[in-house]
């Protein structure tokens, strides 16, 4: 007799830099997704099923993720019991070398749960580097790790400002990248949390001497749309470099129309983080 599957609830780390994204691709590509590399560490547990990562949030190529997470099912061969949560965690790790990915957690959980359809909500951080005048001088350590705008130094107060009116219900149009899914996806979300605060570099003690100030942008909604927080964070930078007033964000969110974004206004991927999917 055949056991049934036991499913798991991991959460997971990544550096993106290398990444296609999160999802699965084609192998024959030059660049890969992270679940190709969890869905191969997972067939070292040698499953009578192949084992297939559900993964509860898309990070696009270049992005990174402090904890996502994803379900997976094992099924065992007749006789073994299922893996605990320990076991899991240091097998997967342990096929997961070299890569710059970590299983940070697992838990074993209903047939029922879901890690994209049972999330609660989702927070996002974006680093800012303010103080350097050329891409060169941005730290060798904090490269690929956060967006350092031209022109140095931001207006806060004003991008504060701004960020309150994405707070609350709206329909989220003009702050969506169009894809694929758009004609079947509302585009209306609420957005719980919009902070901008100032936050620590990597060994930044070591270059304070320099005046690079790091901040921190913070988001938490339920769920996002297609590159909605890189279309936030550009739009509420070009308010901190003067491009835009804070009343533009709510101009831009009355007009419902992806294209009326500002032109090359998406901050880039470099600087974002998925920081946590809660439960």
């Amino acid at each position: 007799m055949v056991s049934s599957p036991a499913r798991y609830l991991v959460f997971f780390q990544y550096f993106g830099t290398k990444y296609s994204g999160v999802m699965e691709t084609s192998n024959d590509q030059s660049m890969v997704g992270v679940q190709n590399y969890l869905e191969k560490a997972a067939q070292n547990l040698k499953p009578i099923v192949p084992i297939k990562f559900h993964i509860s949030s898309r990070t696009d190529a270049g992005v990174h993720a402090l904890c996502n997470s994803a379900h997976l099912d094992i099924q065992r061969a007749p006789g073994k019991p299922a893996f605990n949560e320990k076991q899991l965690i240091s097998s997967l790790n342990y096929h997961l070398k070299p890569e710059p990915i970590s299983i940070l957690n697992a838990y074993r959980v209903t047939s029922s749960f879901h890690a994209r359809f049972s999330a609660l909500s989702r927070t996002y951080i974006y680093r800012l580097l303010m103080g350097c005048t050329h891409h060169s001088e941005i730290p060798v350590f904090e490269r690929d790790l956060c967006w350092a705008p031209a022109g140095g130094y931001l207006n806060v107060p004003a991008m504060q400002d701004a960020a309150q009116f994405l707070l609350g219900t709206h329909d989220f149009s003009t702050f969506r990248s169009l894809n694929s899914e758009t004609p079947f996806q509302s585009p209306v979300r609420t957005i719980l949390q919009a902070d901008i605060r100032p936050s620590s570099g990597f060994l930044s003690q070591h270059y304070e001497h320099r005046r690079l100030e790091f901040w921190e942008l913070k988001f938490r909604s339920r769920s996002f749309l297609y590159r909605q927080v890189r279309r936030m964070v550009g739009a509420l930078v070009a308010v901190g470099q003067g491009k835009l007033t804070p009343h533009h964000i709510k101009e831009l969110l009355e007009i419902k129309d992806s294209r009326a974004f500002p032109p090359n206004a998406m901050a880039p991927p470099s600087g974002l983080f998925l920081k946590s999917v809660e439960y």
